[in-house]
């Protein structure tokens, strides 16, 4: 019953905080950084987006891998993880996760640069494919925990 409820736990801690983790990228991506562009946001509230962003993703980052590898460590063996399509998708969430973490990372550095020149459209030009490719990743990361959680079994 202990295992259970950790599991349980761990599960939805591992889900809200992707989903939220998610959401912050897509809510950048899709609305922070078009408004920069247009001349709605300075450099200074830019920048506390991004470094926000960059901290949150960093929290979110260790909070993933330590809900994600309990339960990864709990359901899967390695045999499992390397041949089974549920084992692929979990490895395949662990590689869109560095890859989420490092997009955001390398983002908000170039866009920072370029900010603390006291520039703003330039630096977002500049990064908001990297913001977009994030946010792409992040919704790939969704689709793939929801065939996770839909069951499928597929071998």
């Amino acid at each position: 019953m202990v295992n259970v409820a950790l599991d349980t736990a761990m599960t939805t801690i591992h889900v809200l905080t992707g989903a939220v983790w998610v959401g912050s990228v897509v809510f950048v991506a899709g609305v922070v950084l078009p408004a920069a562009l247009d001349g709605s946001l300075d450099a200074a509230p830019l920048e506390t987006f991004a470094d926000r962003l960059v901290y949150g993703s960093r929290a979110a980052s260790v909070v993933m891998f330590l809900t994600g590898g309990h339960l990864a460590g709990s359901k899967y063996t390695f045999e499992l993880l390397a041949n089974s399509f549920r084992g692929h998708l979990v490895l395949a969430m662990l590689a869109l996760w560095f890859v989420l973490t490092a997009l955001v990372e390398v983002g908000r550095s170039r866009l920072v640069d370029g900010l603390r020149e006291k520039r703003v459209r330039g630096p977002v030009s500049d990064t908001r494919n990297l913001f977009r490719a994030a946010a792409v990743v992040g919704v790939l990361l969704l689709v793939d925990a929801g065939l996770l959680a839909s069951g499928i079994s597929l071998y």
